[in-house]
């Protein structure tokens, strides 16, 4: 027995050292650009793992805590990494030699009304053996098939980063909308509130016969007005606090984070940008395209071998007896070992088939991973375009707010003094509403845009190395 296993482990490994039919993986060249344009640092300055952290937002920390921690799409993509583990040692077991145990008990009779009938009388067999099998890899079937199997289970665990870079990258979305929407909703209700302190003054008026009914009604339609604009705004901000619920794991209607909503002051932190060719190492959606593609090019080794013989050892020892009492007598010993070859000689185009199916998906995977790294690159030059611009964006808007502002007050105190009529009052305040408005929400789409250029750089993932 101990020569036996001598011999096989020295075959397998000199199996091993044999050349595998079916192509070499190598990575395609990737289609990058030499820099970004709008990009204010090209350092190639790796994030943190925790990028969120750069926003010094204990809020957020707590949230995508939570997130991390509950998220079930988060759960099942960490199953399906699990699954493509199993799904890889099932693969490596190829590699080693079948053992079972093969006990049985028959009793047969044969029948008397055949020709060259055997004996009719009833017979017993006691059976109790170890069958082995193993498949010699002179052509690389398993060796191809282990290298699909392992660079699958790479991409299940990018595929997870890429989940777990998406989640945390919505929660910060979802909670930088959140806070634009509170201030967004905090300055209608203040505007609320002032005309509906307004629209008692000028029912006083028209009572003291110094205002008309026509500046009344404008007075009732812009609150109405501003009262229906602070309801939409509160549908959106109870539909985007759900949709953060979903994100924590958490049923919407028993959550409530008003508490952890903070509001908008400070710029978002810059963040470098390096080099577009750091993409393929930084993306996670980028790495597991290319282990897909490493994968398809692996089963196309596996689909050329079906072509070659497949040759196995087989063999069998145990006992054989049709008494009992004598199964483990050494007269009752038996054993068998022997190759067996499978030679494919017609299989009806199925074997070509598979193979051109084979090559076809090789192909797909690489348009997908050229795809993927074309998207990255779009998505990061969107993100610092967007960036740029929205600064300068940002700092016209506060300008346009510190003028809408003060074009309103003056145009109360002409109001007060009987300069001019209400309609130019309510005009000036419509201005500054929608004004003020328009900067809570670009600052909130600053802050988002940051998340958006951070997701697009890959969120501090980087490729592990082999």
């Amino acid at each position: 027995m101990k020569t036996l296993l001598l011999s096989l482990t020295t075959a397998a490994t000199a199996i091993a050292a044999l050349p595998s039919v079916g192509p070499d993986y190598q990575r395609p060249d990737a289609p990058t650009p030499a820099t970004y344009r709008d990009a204010a640092d090209t350092t190639s300055v790796a994030l943190a793992p925790d990028w969120w952290r750069a926003f010094n937002d204990p809020a957020l920390d707590a949230l995508i805590t939570r997130a991390l921690a509950a998220n079930q799409d988060l759960r099942a993509a960490l199953a399906r990494v699990e699954q493509s583990r199993a799904l890889a040692g099932v693969a490596r077991s190829a590699y080693l030699p079948s053992l079972a145990a093969d006990p049985s008990l028959t009793r047969e009779r044969s029948s008397r009304t055949v020709d060259n009938a055997l004996p009719d009388s009833p017979a017993t067999t006691h059976r109790l053996s170890i069958d082995l099998s193993w498949e010699l890899d002179l052509f690389g079937r398993v060796r191809r098939l282990n290298q699909s199997a392992r660079a699958d289970l790479d991409a299940a665990g990018a595929t997870f980063a890429a989940a777990r870079l998406s989640l945390t990258a919505e929660v910060a979305t979802t909670h930088f909308t959140l806070r634009a929407l509170d201030r967004e909703l905090a300055i209608v209700t203040q505007t609320t509130a002032v005309r509906r302190d307004t629209l008692q003054l000028i029912q006083a008026r028209v009572r003291q016969g110094t205002a008309d009914d026509v500046a009344l009604a404008r007075a009732e339609t812009e609150l109405a007005a501003t009262e229906a604009d602070a309801a939409a705004l509160a549908i959106r901000r109870s539909a985007t606090q759900n949709a953060l619920a979903v994100l924590l794991g958490e049923p919407a209607p028993s959550s409530d984070h008003s508490t952890l909503i903070t509001q908008l002051s400070t710029p978002p932190p810059a963040i470098p940008a390096g080099l577009p060719g750091n993409l393929l190492t930084r993306r996670p959606d980028i790495a597991a395209a290319e282990r897909s593609l490493a994968a398809a090019s692996a089963r196309i080794g596996v689909a050329k071998s079906a072509f070659f013989p497949t040759i196995a050892l087989t063999g069998a020892a145990g006992y054989a007896s049709a008494d009992i009492s004598d199964l483990t007598k050494p007269d009752s010993r038996l054993w068998s070992f022997g190759p067996s070859i499978y030679l494919p000689l017609f299989q009806g185009g199925r074997n070509k088939a598979n193979l051109a199916r084979s090559r076809a998906a090789y192909d797909e995977a690489a348009a997908t991973y050229q795809q993927s790294v074309l998207v990255a690159l779009r998505e990061v030059q969107d993100a610092l375009t967007a960036s740029r611009l929205l600064g300068d964006q940002a700092a016209a808007q506060s300008r346009a707010v510190a003028s809408a502002r003060r074009g309103a007050d003056l145009s109360q105190k002409r109001y007060d003094a009987g300069f001019v009529s209400y309609f130019e009052v309510v005009d000036a305040q419509r201005t500054a509403l929608v004004v003020e408005r328009a900067d809570a929400q670009l600052a909130g789409q600053r802050w988002i845009t940051h998340v958006a250029l951070i997701k697009a750089l890959g969120g501090g993932w980087s490729q592990p190395t082999s």
